[in-house]
């Protein structure tokens, strides 16, 4: 019998989510009342492949030059732009793939993830059933995906709630500044601020990095 999908962050789960970190922490209150309602709901568009192609291609790069060499990929794939076959990226030789504008190391990545579908090492159809961490331990072994990576991909492409990406920039300056915290905190300084995140960590680190966005971020 099939493994039930995990939970999916979804506007309903979100209203909650805001309602407890608000009541659990007086400073995130005062972030989301600020920011406002969260809209980090899961991208369903595509498959989860197309998704794990898309972040490999916009890694290091500006979103227009991104999407420029997105675009091309796509186009010489063929079909569906959000939904590629790993065959057709297989099919492909690197040399291709580097006329599209990707880095040797993205065309690399790129085809080892397909390769990593295809042989069945990575069982990308049935990721939604694993808990977060045998998700990241499942994707890290593919060239180009670390943990931060992986740790994007359960929050915005499986919308996990409770996810903590402590040695993300934003994530880390957006807690400096809402805590007021002299040194940008460490990883297991987060960790001891997100104790009141939980279990809605990945919505307290929208929170953190939309305060940035703030035009009076400077006052926090």
């Amino acid at each position: 019998m099939p493994k039930p999908a995990r939970v999916r962050l979804t506007r309903r789960l979100l209203d909650q989510a805001q309602n407890e970190l608000a009541a659990a922490d007086a400073k995130m209150a005062a972030v989301i009342e600020q920011v406002g309602p969260c809209t980090m709901l899961p991208r369903r568009e595509g498959t989860h492949f197309g998704h794990l192609v898309r972040n490999i291609v916009y890694q290091q790069l500006s979103g227009g030059a991104a999407a420029t060499i997105h675009g091309r990929f796509a186009e010489r794939l063929g079909g569906d732009p959000q939904a590629p076959h790993p065959d057709a990226v297989l099919a492909l030789d690197e040399a291709s793939m580097r006329a599209c504008g990707l880095s040797s190391a993205k065309a690399r990545a790129i085809r080892d993830l397909a390769q990593h579908v295809v042989d069945g090492r990575l069982p990308i159809e049935s990721l939604d059933t694993l808990d977060d961490q045998a998700v990241i331990d499942a994707l890290v072994p593919v060239r180009g995906i670390g943990p931060w990576t992986a740790q994007m991909f359960l929050m915005f492409r499986l919308g996990r709630p409770d996810v903590l990406p402590v040695l993300d920039l934003g994530v880390r300056k957006g807690a400096q500044r809402i805590y007021r915290t002299r040194a940008l905190p460490d990883a297991a300084r987060l960790e001891k601020i997100a104790r009141n995140w939980r279990p809605w960590a990945s919505v307290a680190s929208w929170y953190c990095w939309r305060v940035l966005d703030l035009d009076d971020a400077g006052g926090w």
